[in-house]
């Protein structure tokens, strides 16, 4: 099942009008991408998935494909609430260029100097009392990921938190610099992180049913995610912001803040510039895991493979390009922007099995074949022994 929304035309028109011109110089229609979308979420087991085209900085193309509920039957939709999960950064750091922009915040002014006592006395970081590495924390090591701290301390066995680099040393996804962070923004503006996003993004660009907690409005119309067994997973309706990844979104207004960033829309075109700028290189194997500071292949050489201010970033045969992912059991969501191309494509998806599908929709609906693959462990649904 499927259900669209293409450029605001009547969904039989749309279809035929549709003609998305790819990196790679091909052009695709409606039912071609219908075609390649049904025939790999059948084949991987992908119950739900979204898929949003953009040309000329514009939303072309936004559809829906198969379920929010495999129980009920209901299919997911362009307004559909799905879980965001590490989209969220990417919004939150769209905010916080606003107050660098604006004076408020200095990407490398020391955090502690924000706030009204030090960090340690804060309940949520009296683990770090004694190491006194929190001073050197900057707004810039947070969004670039070289805070040195963990991603999250409840990986940890003993769930402490505490220092795994020297601040600056290296990158090292982190969602817990993002809630350091995102405590200095709500005690530089005395205002939660709810109101500041409402006020600040959503509300301006029309996103209606984003909130980084849970709205009542969700009730009537969100998805539920599905294990790579197809089994579904509770829904957790969070009532605490994060902006490391509490974001609850649809495709609809996620494709509306994707093109919003490509438009320069509430950012300085530097501003802009210096968040999607390569900052710190990634020279390593995979994002997470074990492989996380083993020595990276060529090929991502090759790509000067970086982070940004909250977008990672990459080189391609067709520019520079910045993405970002958000991933959590059920929940599988990829954007990926060229910038010099004016091009995207976004990905969301109420599956863990739909990362196995990412790299051949990346090649095929938008002739991305640089998007490091590998690193993102993107590994195909058809991939043998060894890969």
């Amino acid at each position: 099942m499927l259900i669209g929304l293409l450029l605001a035309l009547p969904p039989a028109i749309a279809q035929k009008r549709i003609a998305f011109q790819t990196l790679d110089g091909r052009r695709l229609r409606g039912p071609d991408i219908d075609r390649l979308v049904q025939q790999l979420m059948d084949t991987a087991r992908v119950p739900g998935l979204a898929v949003a085209l953009l040309q000329d900085n514009q939303v072309r193309y936004l559809k829906t494909y198969g379920f929010r509920n495999l129980e009920t039957r209901a299919p997911l939709e362009p307004t559909t609430a799905m879980y965001a999960a590490s989209f969220s950064k990417a919004v939150f750091a769209y905010l916080v260029m606003q107050l660098v922009q604006e004076k408020r915040l200095d990407l490398d002014k020391p955090l502690h100097e924000y706030l009204s006592k030090p960090l340690p006395d804060y309940e949520a970081y009296q683990d770090l009392a004694g190491d006194e590495r929190w001073k050197r924390l900057t707004a810039r090591q947070c969004l670039t990921h070289t805070t040195g701290l963990p991603n999250w301390r409840w990986i940890a066995p003993d769930k402490k938190l505490r220092f795994k680099f020297e601040p600056g040393q290296q990158y090292w996804y982190s969602g817990e610099g993002l809630q350091v962070l995102q405590l200095v923004v709500e005690t530089i503006m005395q205002q939660s992180l709810t109101q500041l996003s409402a006020a600040r993004v959503f509300t301006p660009l029309g996103m209606t049913r984003t909130s980084y907690v849970w709205q009542p409005a969700f009730e009537a119309n969100y998805a539920i995610g599905y294990d790579e067994q197809g089994q579904p997973l509770p829904k957790r309706k969070r009532t605490k912001a994060g902006a490391a990844g509490s974001m609850e979104t649809t495709p609809a207004d996620y494709a509306l803040f994707l093109a919003a960033v490509m438009q320069n829309k509430g950012l300085l075109l530097a501003t802009k510039a210096e968040m999607t700028r390569a900052q710190v290189r990634i020279p390593y194997r995979a994002q997470f895991g074990p492989l996380a500071t083993v020595a990276a292949p060529d090929s991502n050489r090759a790509i000067r493979l970086a982070y940004g201010l909250g977008w990672g970033t990459f080189d391609s045969p067709y520019g520079h390009a910045y993405f970002k992912e958000g991933h959590d059991d059920g929940w599988e969501n990829h954007s990926v922007v060229f910038q010099d191309r004016r091009k995207a494509l976004l990905l969301m998806s109420n599956s863990s099995n739909a990362d196995k599908i990412f790299r051949e929709l990346l090649a095929k609906l938008l002739g991305d074949q640089t998007t490091p693959w590998e690193w993102e462990d993107y590994v195909p649904y058809n991939a043998g022994p060894g890969r």
